[in-house]
């Protein structure tokens, strides 16, 4: 696999789990309480979500992409052959 794709499928992955995260979040009945889907929208706190949106889209960016990344590492090491010859010319001098 080439290195663009696997750039590519992390950042989509990260923006997949960018946007889930931020979905899943808005549907919970405690956001909806704190926006004011409450009786004369009595509760309302925009404190709250100024607070946890900004986390929740980081955590679901940040944490498919680092899964990601993990596993792309790990494949690449497991597929890569062990060179028998020390030639010292480094992979990316080859």
């Amino acid at each position: 696999m080439s290195r663009d794709a696997v750039t590519g499928g992390g950042c989509a992955v990260s923006f997949a789990g960018a946007v889930g995260a931020v979905a899943v979040w808005w549907q919970t009945s405690r956001t909806q309480r704190h926006l004011g889907n409450e009786f004369e929208n009595n509760g309302q706190d925009f404190g709250a979500v100024l607070t946890e949106l900004p986390l929740v889209f980081l955590a679901g960016a940040v944490v498919p992409a680092v899964l990601w990344g993990l596993g792309a590492w790990l494949l690449g090491r497991r597929r890569r052959p062990e060179s028998s010859g020390a030639s010292g010319i480094s992979e990316f001098h080859a």
